[in-house]
């Protein structure tokens, strides 16, 4: 598979895989995923390859996400059949990913979104810079943290990965090595210097991005940890609405009313999601998981609405239906994660 918008090159034992789409921030399509799923099948019965780097060729992103333009059409156009080709053949890189045995090394510089999260989390190595910013902002838009948002979410500990898929807050560099989402903070200027280390010492990757200085600063959310874990609590959306409610802190009111824009039944998604996942042992489960909600969640109303008030005419203003979190019955959340029909469930490579 080749396209343009990405780049595959080895050098010596190394394979490199560069994001080459920087109008889009490097967003990803569907031809870029089945062309990084072959490069990496293809190195992995290659003994002359021994690690992987993935990063971006040039811009301000590493991955913005998927291409949620796309999607919305397929929605709207041909009743989400291509878009849920989309997201099961992106699902199966984020699993081969996952389960690859070679090291990869994710260089996180810049923005790193939704889709980008789910390119870069499975990587055993994980580089943050100062031009770091992830998120996984999809309620905002009527979709949930999927590409194994709610396995890698679910694991934070201290309610932080519900925190992230409610308010899809953005984690600079320092925060995400401070979380666990990044392994090693190098500053953007070291990076180039990085890979060409890894290049030439691809068997001890973990000594060479160690032995690299840069000492990240500290992680702003540290400080509201403890506000995190006591009002992100529940998972129950209203109590986590009523406890901030509650609350005459000045970050609890900001918190409450970043949760006022996002899709009442998307959140609600969200802490089903991250409360399943936690529960599985394998990131197999997870995907089939979230493909059935992407199936459903793809075709609701909120989806092409959220898209339509945040992306395509800006007007931030999306009309959610339902419109409040009581709105949301659990018969209609059971339903987003119900079983598909046997030949439609989601499968790995």
């Amino acid at each position: 598979m080749n396209t343009e918008d990405i780049l595959i090159h080895r050098h010596g034992a190394v394979g490199h895989i560069s994001l080459n789409r920087p109008k889009a921030l490097h967003a990803l399509t569907l031809d870029m995923c089945h062309a990084m799923s072959a490069a990496l099948t293809e190195w992995a019965d290659d003994d002359g390859i021994e690690a992987v780097i993935l990063d971006h060729a040039e811009g301000r992103g590493f991955c913005a996400g998927g291409d949620i333009a796309f999607l919305r059409n397929s929605a709207l156009n041909d009743g989400g059949v291509s878009g849920r080709r989309f997201f099961h053949d992106e699902y199966q890189l984020n699993h081969q990913m996952m389960t690859y045995a070679k090291p990869i090394v994710a260089f996180m510089d810049g923005i790193t979104m939704g889709g980008g999260v789910g390119i870069a989390l499975p990587c055993k190595y994980r580089v943050a810079t100062e031009n770091t910013r992830l998120a996984m902002p999809e309620t905002g838009i009527g979709l949930f943290p999927d590409v194994g948002g709610g396995w890698h979410l679910s694991r934070l500990g201290g309610r932080l990965g519900q925190f992230l898929a409610l308010t899809g807050a953005r984690l600079d560099g320092a925060e995400c090595l401070w979380a666990g989402l990044a392994t090693h903070y190098l500053p953007a200027e070291m990076v180039a210097d990085a890979k060409a280390r890894i290049i030439e010492k691809p068997g001890r990757i973990s000594g060479v991005l160690s032995e690299m200085p840069g000492t990240p600063p500290k992680a702003r959310i540290e400080d509201n940890a403890d506000k995190i874990a006591r009002h992100f609590a529940s998972e129950r959306l209203e109590d986590i609405v009523a406890s901030l409610d509650a609350s005459d802190d000045e970050w609890a009111a900001k918190e409450r009313a970043t949760l006022g824009t996002k899709s009442p039944q998307t959140c609600k998604v969200a802490l089903r999601q991250l409360a399943e996942s936690e529960k599985l042992s394998d990131f197999a489960d997870n995907m089939a998981m979230e493909y059935r909600i992407a199936s459903r969640v793809l075709t609701r109303p909120d989806f092409a609405e959220g898209v339509r008030a945040v992306i395509v005419d800006k007007t931030n203003d999306p009309s959610w239906d339902p419109a409040t979190p009581e709105g949301v019955s659990e018969e209609l959340i059971d339903s987003i994660f119900a079983p598909l029909p046997a030949d439609e469930e989601w499968k790995p490579l």
